[in-house]
């Protein structure tokens, strides 16, 4: 049995998606907090996911 192991992801990725669900768990905490509703809450999560992925995407080089 050999050894070799391989990343799933690269340090970039991890860091792109780190800093996605940071974001998405504000965006969610904030809207939750300021009187939405939690299905709300975690749509606005997803939405600001999305977002941050794509951003810290062509931000992080």
């Amino acid at each position: 049995m050999s050894d070799n192991r391989s990343t799933l992801l690269s340090q970039r990725a991890a860091v792109i998606f780190l800093l996605g669900a940071l974001t998405a768990i504000g965006a969610g905490v904030l809207t939750f907090f300021n009187g939405g509703t939690p299905a709300s809450a975690t749509l606005v999560g997803g939405a600001a996911f999305g977002a941050a992925v794509t951003f810290f995407h062509t931000v992080i080089d």
